[in-house]
């Protein structure tokens, strides 16, 4: 979150100019921050919330735990109120857990959050499905994503092809979603049989788990990109996070706009 935040400030100093109770030069001191922070390791985009709605996300993997604080630190001191840092190892968790009251670990998805204000949520919800177990971690990295950005999630774990019984005895609860995260690895069949059984979204998460010929999920990828089922879009390999986040702009659509309506 944050770009809420952000974009209410930006109207209040406009407001303020259009009232006659800011000049035009003091309007544009207040807001002559620069859009990135360059801590020499890294450019941190402060002005993302602004464009997109949501705050710079920070992909913990390839950095050490003191850039993954220097940043985290960066995005505080401007302001930033929920943060979300994902593929975190211990070492990471370890180097920002001091670093705000409000700093949560999730480490079966491999994320942390730094969550200082609640969302508010449309009524409708994101429904996020496994084919099995070994596909737990990518699975709640698309939920506490979908979560951190605002959205109700239920979970339907563990409900693979191999048993369809175990699917359909949650198809109810499948169809009620306004958006759905389907991740598969081995043959990555499951995208399409919930695709023949709801009329929403369907965002598939090819995963790396499987036997030799599965090639670190690329059997699974190309079996979804096949897909015979209409209404299916596909991620990377492993891609938690950006199905997660696909499902939460799926599921914001048309809420923003009410949003503004009531105000």
């Amino acid at each position: 979150g944050g770009g809420e935040e952000t974009m209410k400030d930006v109207r209040e100093i406009l407001s303020r100019v259009k009232d006659g109770k800011l000049s035009i030069e003091d309007a544009v001191i207040e807001m002559r921050l620069e859009p990135f922070e360059d801590l020499g390791y890294a450019r941190v985009d402060h002005h993302r919330a602004l464009r997109q709605g949501v705050a710079e996300v920070i992909y913990c993997a390839g950095k050490t735990p003191e850039q993954t604080r220097g940043i985290t630190q960066a995005m505080l001191r401007r302001g930033a109120e929920n943060i979300l840092l994902t593929r975190v190892r211990p070492e990471h968790y370890e180097a920002v857990r001091d670093l705000d009251d409000d700093v949560e670990y999730h480490r079966d998805a491999r994320i942390v959050v730094v969550k200082r204000r609640e969302t508010v949520k449309p009524e409708t919800h994101i429904c996020v499905v496994t084919a099995g177990p070994s596909a737990l971690p990518v699975a709640e990295e698309a939920a506490i994503t979908a979560e951190v950005l605002g959205n109700t999630v239920d979970r339907v774990y563990d409900a693979g092809v191999a048993g369809l019984h175990r699917l359909l005895a949650s198809a109810e609860t499948m169809m009620r979603a306004n958006a759905l995260v389907v991740v598969a690895g081995m043959e990555g069949a499951l995208p399409s049989v919930v695709g023949g059984l709801v009329d929403r979204p369907v965002i598939a998460v090819p995963t790396s788990v499987g036997y030799g010929a599965n090639f670190g999920g690329l059997s699974a990828l190309l079996t979804m990109l096949n897909s015979c089922a209409s209404g299916i879009s596909v991620v990377n390999i492993d891609n938690g996070f950006g199905a997660g986040y696909i499902a939460s702009q799926i599921n914001h659509t048309g809420f923003a706009a009410y949003k503004e309506e009531e105000k």
